[in-house]
């Protein structure tokens, strides 16, 4: 009996995939997303992209911030991006190389990453997406957990990774390492949640 060898899906698959399929591609396998985002999922998404979008235009920082649906494509040192078998949509992308950017997202690491974590499925962003973004040196990656109410901040170094996360509270102001004095007051944030 043959053993069937599993598909590994590319960006050049994820493209001929129906515009309404939410999913994203991880070391070439199909990962459904969430269905439709909780209220306080959406409500923390909206409050951290105004508060760093407002700090980005106010101190012409050469950054941009998107949130989902927004592609962004991993690709290994010179790998045609067609063939590249990351690609993730994460609830918010701060890419301050616009060189990255195309109609449909980011080819290559945002300089950082937030996640919001959805009750159907926390190690997605816990393991597989920590992993991942380790991997392609994602300068800064939050994971924010509304249902714990805390902060994991991952800061990359070159030399090591990721370090040990700071972990904060929904009671906390929590330092945007990106940018040398964005502060972000997350008791604000939960007082509209």
């Amino acid at each position: 009996m043959k053993s069937r060898i599993p598909k590994v899906y590319t960006y050049a698959d994820y493209l001929e995939f129906p515009e309404d399929a939410r999913v994203e591609l991880i070391d070439g396998v199909i990962y459904n997303m969430s269905p439709a985002m909780s209220r306080i999922h959406q409500e923390i998404i909206f409050e951290l992209t105004l508060v760093i979008g407002n700090y980005i235009k106010q101190n012409n920082k050469p950054c941009k911030i998107y949130t989902a649906p927004f592609d962004v494509v991993f690709v290994e040192e010179g790998q045609d991006e067609s063939k590249a078998i990351n690609v993730v949509q994460p609830d918010i992308s701060i890419i301050c190389d616009k060189k990255k950017l195309t109609d449909r997202g980011c080819i290559g690491a945002p300089e950082m990453i937030i996640e919001v974590v959805s009750q159907n499925n926390p190690a997605h962003d816990y393991i597989r997406k920590l992993n991942l973004y380790t991997q392609f040196g994602v300068k800064e990656y939050w994971i924010v957990n509304p249902y714990e109410q805390n902060i994991f901040v991952y800061v990359y170094r070159p030399e090591t990774g990721y370090s040990y996360p700071k972990v904060y509270t929904f009671n906390d102001k929590v330092k945007v390492s990106l940018f040398e004095d964005l502060i972000i007051d997350f008791s604000q944030i939960k007082e509209v949640l």
